[in-house]
């Protein structure tokens, strides 16, 4: 799930902005902004929800080896994935709704490399404090509740850890949720930073605001399959076979 994220929310915008880079083609359709709007930011809710379930995965695996595979059942699985595909479509469906509906008459140039919500609707001509409060309550109602449940999982992972007998065991147990955290680290910290200087940030140059917002889109999702391959046994040794049997 979190490589089929990774791969919408790239193919999402990076099409586009080649155009815009290579070929000087700026315009947009106003409906294909929109969706291009709806994609970036639904599949971003959801990658953050999967990497709660992410944390859940390593709590479970770490406090109650024993029994992770009766918790996490196939059918517990699917549905923890069925509620953050529903949670990302449905908490981002009023930003596509409002963003429709605003009337756009002062210009319909777009100073960003993507239709990004609060950029866009910045453009109508019409009271859009609305749009701005909802997308203020998304981004610390997704991010804080999701910050919360990992916090808390990684508090009861550490609490497992420190009581392991050996300093050896303790390394080896969080070894296994390096990779976790890797990818949260490159994923909230430039989106946070994306989405709080749109709203506060207005001393900010907007080349800066541009180039942090395709950061937090574009560096997880190439960072995240180097990462998990790097510390995937079996991956790890395909990619050594591959290389060493090319050079033989």
């Amino acid at each position: 799930m979190l490589a089929v994220t990774d791969l919408v929310l790239s193919t999402s915008i990076l099409p586009k902005m080649l155009n815009i880079f290579w070929f000087n083609s700026r315009k947009i359709n106003f409906s294909a902004c929109l969706t291009q709007l709806y994609f970036i930011h639904c599949f971003t809710v959801m990658e953050s929800g999967i990497f709660v379930a992410m944390a859940l995965d390593r709590y479970v695996a770490i406090c109650h080896p024993l029994r992770h595979s009766t918790i996490l059942r196939n059918s517990v699985v699917a549905k923890i994935g069925l509620a953050v595909v529903l949670r990302g479509g449905m908490l981002v469906l009023p930003f596509l709704l409002l963003a429709r509906q605003w009337p756009y008459c002062r210009t319909n140039v777009i100073p960003h490399s993507y239709c990004e919500h609060m950029v866009m609707v910045k453009l109508a001509c019409a009271d859009i404090r609305i749009s701005s409060y909802y997308g203020l309550f998304l981004v610390f109602f997704v991010t804080g509740v999701d910050l919360f449940f990992i916090a808390m999982s990684y508090i009861q992972i550490l609490r497992a850890i420190f009581s392991l007998p050996t300093k050896d065991a303790r390394v080896k147990t969080f070894g296994t949720c390096s990779s976790h955290l890797g990818v949260i680290l490159a994923f909230y910290f430039p989106a946070l930073f994306s989405f709080l200087t749109h709203r506060f940030g207005q001393n900010v140059p907007l080349h800066f605001h541009i180039l942090m917002a395709n950061v937090y889109l574009l560096v997880p999702s190439m960072l995240n399959p180097i990462i998990y391959g790097v510390r995937t046994k079996e991956i790890r040794h395909r990619m050594l076979y591959l290389f060493t049997h090319k050079g033989i």
